[in-house]
């Protein structure tokens, strides 16, 4: 469906501030071609930093991508291996990438569960690319938003046994400073690839107030235009938060 373009110099007040994305599709465009899938998932890291780039021309000062779910562990271990050798790839050969777009990483997931060398480039990254300032980059990594509220609960019921704090004192505020996106705002948009219309144990506190954007378009085929038409439909959208709207 044809969509109007974005203007030139985007109103960040028009948003979104923050665009979440679901990166669906790897396996089917691998299969779609013969190929195996660690060439979908291949040229899904093409796509990855063609719209960390684009984003970033967009104006959006916030971008999460989910990488690697919790449930992705039950893969074959072939196909997990690859994922890791991926991830190991991208950590180490796209810091120039993300300095020339201006890009700060972070990694958010339960990094007790990957490789110690791992572990050591999520770091490093990090480290690196701290003091960018055009575009936060979060990559999702061993995450799933059930465990990650479980732990948050986990963490709120030690300090009121500790009394710390009290069980009447725990509101929104402090819940969310318990989550592993601290200080991040809630998503506005979330976009999913590959036709595919769930959410994914991705995010779900957070997104509890973001539009929703699915689209057919598989995520190796995902690019700056793809996310230019995500952003149109969602300033068509009235966001009225619970309330009755204008």
């Amino acid at each position: 469906m044809p969509t109007a373009p974005l203007p030139a110099n985007p109103d960040p007040g028009s948003g979104p501030q923050h665009v979440a994305i679901i990166m669906d599709g790897n396996g089917r465009w691998a299969k779609a071609r013969g190929l195996p899938r660690v060439a979908g998932h291949r040229r899904g890291a093409d796509a990855v930093r063609r719209v960390v780039r684009g984003a970033g021309e967009l104006g959006i000062p916030v971008l999460t991508l989910f990488a690697f779910s919790t449930e992705n562990w039950t893969r074959p271990a072939d196909e997990v291996a690859d994922l890791m050798g991926l991830l190991r790839h991208y950590l180490r050969s796209e810091l120039e990438e993300l300095r020339k777009n201006g890009a700060r990483l972070r990694v958010i997931g339960n990094r007790e569960g990957l490789a110690a060398d791992i572990v050591k480039d999520i770091s490093e990254a990090e480290s690196k690319t701290a003091s960018n300032t055009r575009i936060d980059v979060n990559i999702c990594i061993n995450y799933g938003s059930r465990d990650e509220i479980l732990r948050a609960t986990r963490r709120l019921a030690q300090r009121v046994a500790a009394g710390e704090i009290t069980a009447d004192g725990i509101d929104q505020r402090s819940f969310e400073r318990e989550l592993l996106t601290a200080g991040l705002p809630d998503p506005d948009l979330l976009i999913r690839t590959s036709g595919e219309q769930r959410i994914s144990n991705f995010l779900l506190w957070q997104c509890a107030y973001s539009e929703l954007v699915f689209v057919d378009t598989l995520w190796p085929d995902f690019g700056k235009e793809h996310l230019e038409r995500a952003i149109v439909e969602f300033r068509r959208r009235e966001r009225r938060y619970g309330g009755i709207g204008k």
